[in-house]
């Protein structure tokens, strides 16, 4: 999967040292901010000195982000996990636009709109009524 978005915190790296290896880890942790009409926020992590380094995220930088989704469980819960394995620069920061609307769609309401102006009122009076009160005092065409 992949967004891009620009770089809204660099938070403290996490380190600690494998259990079964006994060899030390660093984790990079980051929060991107999409630039769409309404922004996202996503918290992802770079696991490796090696690949820190080589990605080398900065603060307000813009950048395609590719990720690596993942669910985990532990004692009997379940953890996401979104990991960085590419960092694409070369992205140009596009101005947000509102999305083209079609002529023919439809509101929430579920009335169409018009699309011409209404015609001009009839100046004739109708014969007959199409809901007229049944009985004397009674308005309703029902």
């Amino acid at each position: 999967m992949e967004i891009t978005g620009k770089i809204i915190a660099v938070l403290e790296p996490r380190k600690g040292t494998s259990s079964r290896t006994g060899s030390e880890w660093v984790c990079g942790q980051y929060v991107l901010e999409t630039m769409d009409q309404y922004p996202r926020k996503l918290f992802f992590e770079v696991f490796g000195s090696d690949r820190m380094q080589q990605f080398n995220i900065q603060l307000g930088e813009v950048m395609t982000v590719s990720f690596d989704i993942d669910a985990r469980e532990y004692q009997g819960r379940w953890y996401n996990g979104v990991r960085a394995f590419r960092v694409d620069r070369n992205v140009q920061a596009a101005p947000i636009a509102a999305a083209p609307v079609a002529p023919d769609t439809t509101p929430f309401g579920g009335a169409p709109v018009p699309t011409q102006a209404p015609a001009p009122a009839s100046t004739e009076t109708p014969t007959s009524a199409p809901f007229a009160p049944q009985a004397e005092g009674e308005d309703l065409p029902f």
